[in-house]
């Protein structure tokens, strides 16, 4: 399957009525073991993830070049699509795009960082023409942090600001829009009403609105960010409590490369 068609692929899972569930990857086996798993349409990279295993903290601390290869290995390790988490574009989110096409990304996400509108509006435009340039119909998920980093703002004002980021987004070309965070049932239909159904994308937390729910109300995708492996670390590290405490081996245990 050539770029473009991949990049096509993932456009039409995210379009399609039918929600479109994503687990984070970080690195080959992850990738490997998670295009394993029957039903799994596409993956999508965690730039928190990634930053951790390669010993940095998030928020592009880690080279924009490392990060890049780490991509591109996941990439390799899979025949699934490829969504890369670019934070907010490592300074030059063109630039950063257009290196994560050329080693098989299909789609990204952005994020705004709840910077001015026309900044954060000028970055998606970025990324937009970089898949252009390359002929790939990239599938840019416009992240707004506007949830996530609500503070104590008042919740009407924080989505009715989500609203407006994200109709500036699909206007620059951006198919869907991300927004991390808990969101009610409520918050899930005012933005699914203000931008069309398939065109949010959300994040799965304990007590999140479930998934058939969400389809329902029209939502694209649902991803697990870091918390993929937050839950591959826990099981790391009670296995290490066990063995530490005289335990051995689960014995469903089995072998995954």
């Amino acid at each position: 399957m050539d770029l473009s068609t991949r990049a096509q692929t993932l456009l039409d899972l995210h379009t399609a009525p039918e929600l479109l569930t994503v687990v984070n990857v970080w690195d080959a086996i992850t990738a490997r073991v998670v295009t394993e798993v029957e039903g799994t349409r596409a993956l999508a990279t965690a730039s928190h993830s990634i930053a951790a295993s390669h010993g940095y903290e998030d928020g592009e601390n880690i080279p924009v070049d490392e990060m890049i290869a780490a991509i591109g290995l996941i990439v390799a390790n899979t025949h699934l699509p490829v969504s890369a988490d670019l934070e907010a574009g490592y300074g030059d989110p063109g630039e950063t795009a257009r290196k994560a096409i050329g080693v098989g990304a299909v789609g990204a996400n952005l994020e705004d960082q709840q910077k001015p509108l026309a900044e954060a509006v000028a970055a998606v435009e970025a990324v937009v023409r970089a898949g252009e340039a390359e002929g790939v119909p990239f599938v840019l998920n416009a992240r707004t942090d506007v949830v996530a980093q609500a503070g104590d703002r008042p919740h009407d004002e924080v989505i009715a600001d989500a609203v407006q980021r994200g109709k500036a987004f699909i206007e620059a070309g951006a198919p869907v829009v991300f927004v991390p965070g808990p969101l009610s049932e409520d918050d899930i239909s005012t933005l699914v009403d203000a931008w069309g159904p398939q065109r949010l994308t959300t994040i799965g937390y304990p007590g999140s609105v479930p998934l058939a729910r969400q389809q329902e109300l029209g939502v694209a995708r649902v991803s697990y960010g870091p918390f993929t492996q937050s839950v591959a670390l826990m099981a790391l590290q009670d296995l290490a409590r066990d063995v530490e405490a005289g335990g051995r081996l689960p014995e469903d245990f089995r072998v995954l490369n």
